[in-house]
């Protein structure tokens, strides 16, 4: 497969998406993939889990549009389902069903680590257009532990971040109020 190709076709999908959720989004869960694939010393199928990962922020609105692609690039049918599966799987509240798919959502879940859950949270409210207090409820009711991990290495760290981001919006929502 052609790296190239493969941006040509994806980054359209990411244009119009927010900060956190653009490619730069797509390089962060990448690179947490690798952590945990190296972490656990997984023997995956790298190239299906990395695109995958490409497909991720895309896959509910295009499935179809990404299936042609990935036919087009003369991946067997088996492989553009399982391809799909294990994007799909990256998703709350999917229950991955591989071990690709466990550790792509994992990845998904824990990017950027402790800090990052609240600050993705805050940016995304921003770019939504929000005003702090509604952020801040939206953060309340649908971030902190909704979030929940499969593998081993990456269980712990979501209840980490939950707890950061318990603690910061009590102390901003005290100092704005």
């Amino acid at each position: 497969m052609n790296k190239n190709e493969l941006l040509d076709f994806v980054t359209p999908y990411y244009a119009d998406k927010d900060v956190t959720h653009n490619m730069w989004h797509i390089g962060l869960v990448i690179k947490y993939v690798e952590k945990i694939v190296k972490q656990g010393n997984y023997a995956v199928d790298h190239d299906k889990l990395i695109l995958a990962a490409y497909f991720h922020g895309f896959i509910y609105s295009h499935e179809k549009e990404i299936r042609n692609w990935l036919a087009e690039q003369r991946f067997p049918e088996r492989d553009i389902e399982l391809i799909a599966r294990i994007s799909r799987g990256s998703q709350r509240p999917e229950t991955p069903e591989t071990l690709e798919g466990k550790i792509l959502h994992d990845a998904h879940v824990v990017e950027g680590e402790t800090t990052y859950l609240i600050t993705k949270s805050l940016i995304t409210g921003t770019a939504r257009g929000q005003t702090p207090v509604q952020t801040i409820d939206f953060i309340e009711k649908h971030v902190p532990d909704k979030n929940k991990c499969y593998l081993p290495e990456t269980i712990p760290l979501p209840e980490k971040a939950n707890g950061f981001a318990k603690s910061f919006i009590a102390e901003l929502k005290e100092g704005i109020a």
